[in-house]
């Protein structure tokens, strides 16, 4: 019975990493070039099992005009396959303001990758 459960986590484990692994291809290959502002964060705590702070990461967001030159707030991915998760608490550039070049899609103009 724990064999099977933990076969089913792996298996949408490695669902998400494929599914997120080809949406970014396939933003990579085909989405629009733009420049977009960072507008806000979001931390990412993750704790050990004694409680201890094992990583900080953070979600960014950033707003773009799409190709219509409509105003769009995006989830910011970093482009990799298996954690759309950018930076850790002591290595991240980006903060609120920061400028980026994006690629996105205008079909999925929601989440971005950079270029």
């Amino acid at each position: 019975m724990i064999y099977a459960g933990i076969a089913i986590i792996l298996a949408v484990m490695a669902a998400g990493i494929f599914m997120t692994a080809r949406r970014n291809n396939e933003i990579r290959t085909g989405g629009i070039e733009t420049e977009a502002v960072v507008t806000r964060s979001e931390e990412h705590i993750s704790t050990d099992d004694e409680g201890s702070i094992s990583a900080v990461t953070y979600t960014f967001y950033v707003t773009y005009r799409n190709q219509y030159g409509e105003e769009v707030e995006a989830k910011l991915g970093s482009g990799k396959s298996f954690d759309n998760r950018i930076g850790k608490a002591w290595d991240s550039e980006l903060k609120e303001g920061s400028v980026v070049t994006i690629k996105y899609l205008p079909d999925k103009p929601d989440y971005v990758i950079m270029a």
